[in-house]
């Protein structure tokens, strides 16, 4: 960072050693008509990375993703919005490729996370590297997964699914509000449904949850529960039996000395959508999210809220929370 521009916007990273860990800070700073605003993000990259389940993937999601990033070709994406964990879902997914006869590269803006094995790049807009360039020279060197940072424009997404049609593993985000609008919104960027409909395989959408803390969480009354229950009743899943859906405690929040009002930590919830023939077809057919997302509930693909209502009662987090962060569905 230029410490003498305080006109616009900069990104700059530093690491300091905090007794055995070494820490990464990424600094965004912004202009305000009240000085510079600066916005700091910790990244720790001595821990091991968590597993898809202890992200938060439920094991029939874990699955499906597991199956898709194995498969020899097409694009896996992840969306949600800014701050929702899609760079460490993602990281998750190449540690699980990282071999050395996988040849394995990444565009972004920036890196985030250093993996030995793994060919990043950093783009750099001032000279003219930015991700279409980019993703254009790599596929020049021979890769098996191409890991973009984010789909920003049409000329990027029209690379990348090239990509993901010509023998490469394509994996990468959108900000969108859950998978069934993915598939539009890459339309309504200018890509042609055939080209959508054969090039992606799997779309996920995520959000992160705060958890509950385990030393104050406390039951609900039961008096509260029944709408919740009736709820979770039509979720498609395998894990509970009715009856343990009408029994489980349904917890929620309290705050004590170990926690922030209540809650510690956090924990992802996940909606993710396998693109199967009917699918395909509802896109080559321009039809609009409401559709395809009719169309993935009845392939049990569980909507977000739905997801959240999982991790509700597993004791994970509390109703409240799932609420505030998700659309009905």
């Amino acid at each position: 960072m230029d410490i003498a521009e305080k006109r616009l916007p900069q990104d700059g990273r530093f690491q300091f050693n905090d007794e055995d860990k070494t820490v990464d800070l990424r600094v965004s700073s912004l202009p305000t008509i009240h000085g510079e605003k600066i916005v700091v993000r910790i990244l720790n990259f001595n821990l091991l990375r968590p597993s898809l389940e202890d992200l938060g993937y439920e094991p029939d999601d874990q699955a499906l993703l597991l199956a898709a990033i194995n498969r020899p070709h097409g694009m896996v994406l992840l969306t949600g919005p800014t701050g929702s964990g899609k760079t460490l879902s993602l990281y998750s997914c190449l540690d699980i490729l990282n071999r050395s006869d996988i040849n394995i590269s990444t565009v972004e803006d920036p890196s985030e996370i250093m993996v030995p094995g793994i060919n990043q790049v950093n783009i750099n807009d001032r000279a003219g590297l930015t991700f279409a360039t980019t993703l254009r020279a790599l596929l020049r060197q021979d890769p098996d997964v191409l890991m973009v940072g984010e789909i920003r424009d049409v000329e990027t997404a029209e690379i990348a699914i090239q990509a993901a049609q010509t023998g490469h593993l394509v994996l990468s985000t959108l900000h969108t509000n859950d998978a069934p609008s993915t598939l539009t919104r890459l339309s309504h960027m200018g890509i042609a449904p055939f080209n959508v409909a054969a090039s992606v395989i799997l779309v996920t959408a995520q959000r992160l949850v705060r958890r509950l803390c385990n030393q104050c969480k406390i039951p609900m009354e039961e008096n509260h529960c029944g709408a919740i229950r009736q709820v979770l009743s039509s979720i498609p899943q395998t894990a509970w039996t009715s009856q343990e859906l009408l029994t489980r405690p349904i917890f929620q929040s309290v705050g004590c000395a170990a926690c922030d009002h209540g809650y510690k930590g956090r924990v992802g919830i996940y909606q993710v959508m396998p693109i199967s023939s009917t699918l395909q077809a509802l896109i080559l057919n321009h039809s609009d999210a409401h559709a395809i997302a009719a169309q993935a509930a009845k392939e049990g693909v569980r909507s977000l809220r739905q997801a959240g209502l999982l991790k509700v009662i597993q004791g994970s987090t509390s109703v409240q929370e799932v609420m505030a962060l998700t659309q009905h569905g």
